[in-house]
């Protein structure tokens, strides 16, 4: 494993770390350390930017989804300062994963995140 896989592996545990973050405290860390003071994220329902904004989207996830977790769902495929990984969303009770997607990030000098592409590839009926 190279340094260079080693900066998307450390971004993207970083970024769980921030989407499993449910005390506001604890997120709003979270998401300094994550992304670049202006990161943004973007995906099919959010086009936000910015600690606060994005901070309030995964707090709108944990509402919508109380008692899920984010996991990692397979390898991180990093080149240059553009990392791609799939993920899901589980249920702790259950560990089914009703809701899935991949999502690609771009890194700062400092491994930050600048930008989250987000996909969804599986949603639960009727979402």
């Amino acid at each position: 494993m190279s340094a260079h896989t080693d900066r998307y592996e450390s971004a993207v545990t970083r970024y769980f770390e921030a989407w499993n973050s449910r005390e506001p405290e604890d997120l709003s860390k979270a998401v300094a350390v994550t992304w670049a003071e202006d990161g943004t994220y973007t995906d099919s329902l959010s086009d936000v930017g910015g600690h606060a904004e994005i901070a309030a989207v995964i707090t709108a996830a944990h509402e919508q989804f109380p008692g899920f977790a984010f996991r990692l769902a397979g390898p991180v495929d990093g080149h240059h300062d553009t990392a791609r990984f799939a993920w899901e969303l589980v249920n702790e009770a259950d560990g089914s994963a009703p809701v899935a997607g991949s999502d690609v990030i771009t890194l700062d000098g400092d491994g930050r995140i600048k930008t989250v592409l987000g996909f969804l590839d599986r949603v639960p009926t009727g979402a």
